[in-house]
């Protein structure tokens, strides 16, 4: 009788998911053995009548309410079929996630072992770096932008020389040396879906676009999103960026001047400047530096053949002079002009109004520049909000959160990027806004989230573009304010941007070289003169421009020289003093024809 009973607990037990035969099925309900028909003494006959009675009466019984339960679960089971049935046909055509399933993901997790808030270079470099070391690594990059991540400098570079009508569309570009590439670091392919993240085999990386981290609690280790989900980390990575900085003379003028402006940045801020190229007659630069005299040059190839009128105004006396030394910074003034570019130097801009379907912007010194958009390229603001929910120090002098060698804010928070003032131990305390410093301290912050516990000692390079034929790159302090002393050479038509890229085989040229630093630089004494500063009007067609402090070199900036940065980084970490920087220079190669 146990086993019976034992066979029909076993029965009755609701049926296993996916397996509805097992319903229909009772193996263990059978007549009662032999072995329970031999009970008693023998010759009892009366006694095993009675318990053929009993034991009789008790299966038929038991039978009966089987019999039920099973017609039950059957009605059951087929009621259930015929709504997973229905459910399927209403999700026919929808997205995988949205279909119906036994055990659906969350489309967020609640926890996750790695969260990078921001979905710039600094992250996708961590998140690639966090994956090298610990390949079953779950990693969730949070991101504002709607996009993928992305390299920006190709938005105000090569996108811009593109002959390709839909490149806004495409975001493909041909590089100086002729090939082609997306701007997206990777394929959506490369990423895992965030709601399959939790349970995909090997982990991965995930983004969730469009979303900003409004809170943190940093002693509950999790994070608050705008739409109030909420998520818990391991460790995490801030490497929010940072935001273009208006003027204030534009932020008091109003809404109609503000429809009328861009604030340079994303992709969409590509994709609506270019659409508005197209269909104004006047576009005003505001800003002298890298990003300003970039997309000067880049609009100024349109101004010549469409007819559209480009202006470029700043304070400085020329273009990139707080970086460059004020003879090439003039010279680059001039190259920008002859671009077709309408360059006003020594110009503060007062206040911006409308008049009539015209922008008119008063300058201090009572100049009027009439233009029908504007695009501000003025700087950038580090964005650091989170500091205050976390309770994370932001540096004073620098902005960006401030961080230790190891780029932690906290024993589980690590900055990196734009958002990072980190302490140099050659220049200080510092804050970098360039690709190479986001590539390779987001890559290091990456590292020492899995554990590597290294020292941030990366001397960053950064490079601007003047087109195809005029670039440079430069590492360190490069500061107008600081001594220079420039050595220069005349150049071959190798000495351009597109003959460097050819050559190295990558567009963006700190892929090549972001981590190598020469193994020792050898430098001959000599009794040759300090170089002289070279005469006004002449053509500077490369060379190399020291940036002295205390008489030690702590900036280069190679003008029209390319492949040469390991050079320059190691002369930097050497710290030393030089007599003959003609002798240093040579180092360089810069009289090879």
């Amino acid at each position: 009788m146990f086993r019976c009973r034992a066979g029909l607990a076993r029965a009755l037990r609701p049926p296993p998911r996916g397996r509805a035969h097992a319903v229909l099925q009772c193996h263990q309900l059978r007549c009662p053995s032999r072995s329970l028909m031999s009970s008693g003494a023998p010759g009892k006959a009366g006694n095993n009548l009675l318990l053929y009675l009993i034991v009789g009466g008790a299966a038929t019984g038991t039978g009966v309410y089987v019999y039920k339960t099973l017609q039950d679960s059957k009605e059951r089971y087929a009621s259930r079929l015929a709504r997973i049935s229905r459910q399927s046909q209403d999700s026919e055509g929808a997205a995988p996630q949205e279909t119906a399933a036994p055990s659906p993901h969350p489309k967020v997790p609640s926890h996750v072992p790695f969260l990078l808030i921001g979905g710039g270079t600094a992250a996708f470099a961590a998140a690639r770096s966090i994956r090298a070391r610990d390949p079953g690594a779950r990693v969730l990059i949070v991101s504002e932008d709607p996009a993928l991540p992305y390299m920006r400098p190709p938005l105000s570079k090569e996108l811009w020389f593109s002959d390709d009508p839909n490149v806004t569309e495409t975001l493909r570009f041909k590089q100086w040396n002729g090939k082609e590439r997306s701007i997206y670091f990777q394929p959506p392919s490369f990423y895992v879906p965030v709601e399959d993240l939790p349970s995909v085999e090997n982990g991965g990386v995930a983004v969730l676009p469009g979303k900003k981290v409004v809170h943190m609690d940093v002693r509950g280790n999790t994070v608050k999103l705008n739409d109030g989900t909420q998520i818990s980390y391991d460790k995490c990575l801030i490497a929010t960026g940072g935001s273009p900085r208006n003027l204030p003379a534009i932020e008091r003028a109003g809404k109609d001047v503000q429809k009328r402006l861009t604030l340079f940045r994303k992709i969409e801020d590509f994709r609506r400047l270019e659409k508005i190229s197209r269909e104004v007659k006047s576009i005003t630069i505001i800003g002298g530096g890298f990003l300003g005299s970039e997309l000067a040059c880049a609009l100024g190839r349109r101004a010549r053949t469409r007819g559209l009128e480009v202006i470029q105004l700043f304070p400085e006396n020329g273009n990139m002079g707080k970086v460059l030394p004020e003879y090439l910074s003039n010279w680059t003034t001039e190259k920008v002009r002859r671009e077709g570019v309408n360059v006003l130097p020594n110009a503060v801009v007062k206040s911006v109004s409308v008049s009539g379907n015209r922008l008119v912007i008063k300058l201090k010194d009572g100049r009027k520049v009439e233009t029908d958009h504007i695009v501000a390229a003025v700087g950038l603001e580090p964005n650091v909000e989170l500091a205050k929910s976390a309770g994370l120090e932001v540096d004073s002098d620098f902005g960006g959160f401030r961080v230790n060698a190891e780029l932690q804010a906290r024993s589980n928070i690590w900055v990196a990027g734009d958002a990072a003032c980190f302490y140099d131990i050659k220049l200080g305390r510092r804050r970098v806004e360039h690709h190479d410093h986001a590539v390779v301290s987001g890559r290091l912050a990456g590292e020492n989230m899995t554990g590597a516990a290294k020292p941030y000692w990366h001397q960053s390079m950064f490079w601007s573009d003047l087109g195809p034929n005029v670039g440079y790159e430069a590492i360190g302090l490069v500061d107008s304010s600081l001594p220079t002393v420039g050595v220069f050479a005349k150049a071959t038509a190798k000495d351009t941007p597109k003959s460097a890229t050819e050559q190295s085989g990558t567009g963006i040229r700190s892929e090549s070289e972001t981590e190598a630093e020469a193994s020792e630089v050898p430098i001959s004494q000599s009794s040759s003169p300090m170089p002289q500063v070279p005469k006004q009007g002449e053509d500077y067609g490369k060379g190399v421009i020291f940036y002295l402090r205390d008489k030690v070199v702590v900036g280069i900036v190679l003008w029209n020289i390319f492949n040469r940065m390991p050079i320059a980084r190691k002369i930097i970490k050497d710290g030393e003093e030089h007599e003959d920087l003609n002798e240093v220079a040579k180092l360089f190669n810069i009289h090879e024809e």
